[in-house]
């Protein structure tokens, strides 16, 4: 039986053608979906910084985001251990200090909006909330009533479905315009997966922005439709930056999860295995970056396109880290040429990306 990403959710709290050739090589002359070439964090990051952390345009919201946002599914207690809420609030407490003004977090995140609501007490105007809606039974309109009263607060600015909804869901997007044109929301996106969710965003919605999985170990399907998202504001949240935590660096082949309320409990050896065996592959960042945590949570940061990349934060000393030494830089031009051959390498790309690059560099020499 196949099993959904909405019924997930509630479970768990042809490039070769010659036409694609063509429309490849139209591309490839006008530039289009290249990466960056510029070393300068000014460059890529056009708006306003405070002490270290910048901040960036939203698409076209009007938000302006910290570039490094606080992911608080940690924070819920149940996606990875037990946490203190003391903890929490102290981890929030210290990514304002250090310029943090965005935070993510969902219904089905635990107890994560009961500690923000709690948080966000006296000083709400200073943050940029953003939540989802995850499918739950009693639909999209009573969900958010709960949640605005579970965040303490009148409106939510970003407000997502958790999922790309299908053809046949097609009404959950107009169920999202009503709650943005009633005010429950300042503006509203999705959380998607695949090149295809993000066409169909482009072409068939009018949303104002969404959630990507982009990191390292998984380029696509933020690159393969890099081009594209260039040619529409769009407000981009990137999630997963440090591979649930692999990219970090500290874990090896005999890493284990033992508490249930990690997600990566379920994880078999051999996922572990083959996961820190290609992080191991991109130790050459270290010498760029400082670390390989820093290195990870940069390469997203090295797009302009990207609005935010969150972070999933639970202690003071996740807050520093997260918001205190990745924030204000971006990965060298030669870095990035070498993760992109890398890449390549290990297979991470799609291979219309992989034509696409061939192409772009035929009609660069």
């Amino acid at each position: 039986m196949t099993i959904t990403r909405r019924q997930a959710l509630l479970g768990t709290a042809a490039a070769g053608t010659a036409g694609a050739v063509a429309w490849l090589a139209y591309q490839a002359r006008h530039d289009i979906g290249s990466v960056s070439s510029s070393n300068s964090p000014d460059d890529l990051m056009p708006a306003s910084a405070t002490e270290g952390m910048r901040l960036r345009e939203f698409g076209s919201t009007g938000f302006k985001v910290s570039e490094v946002g606080f992911g608080a599914w940690a924070i819920g207690g149940q996606a990875y251990g037990a946490v203190d809420r003391a903890h929490s609030l102290n981890a929030l407490a210290r990514a304002e200090e250090l310029g943090c003004n965005f935070v993510d977090t969902a219904r089905v995140y635990g107890d994560s909006e009961l500690v923000l609501g709690e948080f966000l007490r006296g000083r709400r105007s200073r943050w940029i909330v953003s939540t989802k809606y995850s499918g739950q039974p009693e639909g999209m309109e009573r969900t958010i009533e709960d949640q605005l009263r579970r965040l303490e607060t009148d409106v939510i600015d970003f407000y997502m479905i958790h999922w790309a909804p299908s053809k046949e869901e097609s009404g959950l997007y107009d169920e999202l315009y009503r709650i943005k044109k009633a005010g429950k929301a300042r503006a509203v996106g999705i959380s998607l997966k695949t090149a295809n969710d993000i066409d169909f965003v482009l072409d068939h919605t009018e949303l104002d922005g969404f959630m990507v999985k982009f990191s390292l170990l998984d380029p696509d399907p933020f690159l393969a439709r890099l081009h594209r998202l260039r040619e529409r504001r769009l407000g981009i949240i990137v999630r997963s930056a440090l591979k649930e935590g692999f990219l970090t660096g500290k874990y090896d082949r005999n890493a284990t999860f033992p508490d249930p309320n990690d997600q990566r409990h379920t994880w078999t050896r051999e996922q572990i295995g083959e996961t820190v065996d290609r992080v191991e592959r991109f130790r050459f960042l270290e010498k760029d970056a400082g670390s390989m945590v820093v290195a990870a949570a940069r390469y997203p940061l090295s797009f302009a396109e990207t609005s935010t990349v969150v972070l999933g934060t639970k202690s003071e000393a996740h807050a520093d880290s997260n918001f205190g030494q990745v924030p204000g830089n971006v990965l060298s031009t030669t870095s990035l040429e070498q993760i992109r051959s890398l890449q390549n390498e290990l297979g991470l790309r799609t291979a219309r990306a992989r034509l696409m690059e061939t192409v772009r560099g035929l009609f660069r020499r």
